[in-house]
């Protein structure tokens, strides 16, 4: 193994297990850190899926630690710290306190922070996060219900969640090439500075800074950083190029669950409603008991046969700060993760084999119910979102999106690129 790379959500996993096989790496991604001794096969990169992006930063770190030991077992010479490209998190981490633990265990002094990924509207400027046109703080990020974003500077908010300083590569430097980079990463390593936020406008930044951190032991950043460092094993001679592997059909039952309520899958449940049929779920119901969850299985059972349907807690940021009000901003989002990991089992009792999920949050309580452990990587049906397959003896077919990604007919269109048919 090349490239182990510690993922701090299922869906962000994928997403950067997708930029890995078209990059022309073997990779494999599993479901949370598998079993000592555990052979994922033969591959240049393992992405392992972890679901701590918003719990305790003490158990984020723990987590990371244990899926850090067993990449390094594995015989990882780098190691790929991956988060969301807009760097959801709070002031006290668990971005900041994740790299710094790798940081220590790996012996090393600093690392690179790069949430950037301008293909996903993605850009750094000046060490200011922006979504498309806006500030990250402008974006509807700053409404977010678990993790709102109301800074948009990157260095701001990981000198808020770290110990040691914090500094910035600007993009001129960015534009002078990769020796520039690692000459400004030395003046920074020199002045003790340990988390180096970079500048990306364009891909080919990303491709710069990835031969920039060739010698770094971490890496952190989105899944456009990864663009970069496979050339750096082959220019070692350590890596062929590798074409993506052809997904196994999957034939069954079609369904969406839809937990996230950014814009782009408030959008996109919109489009799948129009024509298809949808039930909806509310939070405060799913406080009185597993009614709602029994009715929304109801509802599926009778209409399966017919075609895709969505189950979806989606919901306008009015209607979502009413429920927190009620049930608090945790109760809430606890209430809904709890419902869709229900309704996976019992989609999947019912004949679902092809199942879209939106939300990473949604996306890491769905596969731990399903116990998948581990997924083939497949064709890429948006940018940061492709198909993949359980490894297993019943496997299924899932497409397992962020809420932010996708074109406004993603869930429409999602099941045309899974192998397989409808009974």
């Amino acid at each position: 193994m090349l490239l182990g790379c510690i993922a701090d959500d299922s869906t962000g996993a994928t997403d950067l297990a997708a930029v890995l096989v078209a990059e022309g790496m073997r990779t494999v991604q599993t479901i949370g850190v598998p079993d000592a001794g555990t052979d994922p096969g033969d591959v240049d990169a393992l992405v392992v899926a972890l679901k701590s992006r918003s719990i305790q930063p003490s158990a984020a770190v723990h987590q990371s630690l244990a899926a850090l030991r067993y990449l390094q077992e594995r015989g990882a010479k780098q190691i790929l710290f991956k988060y969301c490209s807009t760097f959801d998190s709070t002031r006290e981490g668990n971005i900041g306190p994740v790299a710094e633990a790798l940081l220590e265990a790996l012996g090393e002094e600093q690392t690179i922070v790069c949430p950037a990924y301008p293909t996903l509207n993605r850009s750094i400027f000046r060490g200011h996060l922006f979504v498309g046109d806006r500030l990250l703080s402008e974006s509807g990020m700053e409404k977010h219900p678990l993790n709102p974003m109301t800074e948009p500077d990157l260095v701001r908010v990981m000198a808020s969640q770290s110990r040691r300083k914090v500094g910035l590569v600007r993009y001129d430097t960015v534009r002078d090439g990769a020796d520039a980079v690692r000459t400004r990463l030395g003046e920074l390593r020199a002045d003790g500075v340990a988390h180096v936020v970079t500048d990306v406008i364009y891909d080919e930044d990303l491709r710069i800074l990835g031969e920039a951190a060739a010698g770094l032991k971490l890496v952190t950043g989105g899944s456009g950083i990864a663009l970069g460092l496979p050339e750096n094993f082959r220019r070692q001679g350590l890596l062929g190029r590798h074409e993506a592997g052809e997904l196994p059909e999957v034939d069954g039952y079609e369904a969406v669950l839809a937990g996230s309520c950014s814009v782009a899958t408030r959008g996109q449940v919109a489009d799948f409603l129009n024509g298809r049929p949808g039930f909806k779920l509310d939070p405060q119901k799913l406080a009185d008991g597993d009614g709602a969850v029994e009715e929304a299985l109801a509802f599926a059972q009778e209409r399966l046969k017919d075609g895709p349907l969505i189950i979806y807690a989606t919901a306008e940021p009015g209607e979502v700060a009413a429920a927190q009000t009620v049930l608090g901003r945790e109760r809430a989002g606890e209430l809904v993760e709890a419902a869709m990991a229900k309704l996976a089992t019992g989609l999947v009792e019912r004949g679902v084999r092809r199942l879209v999920v939106a939300g990473g949050e949604t996306s890491g309580s769905v596969v731990s119910a399903l116990k998948v452990s581990a997924l083939r990587i497949g064709q890429k049906i948006d940018p940061g979102v492709p198909a993949t397959v359980s490894v297993g003896d019943r496997p299924l077919a899932l497409a397992l999106k962020s809420g932010n990604f996708g074109t406004p007919n993603f869930l429409s269109k999602a099941f045309g690129f899974m192998p397989g048919k409808r009974p």
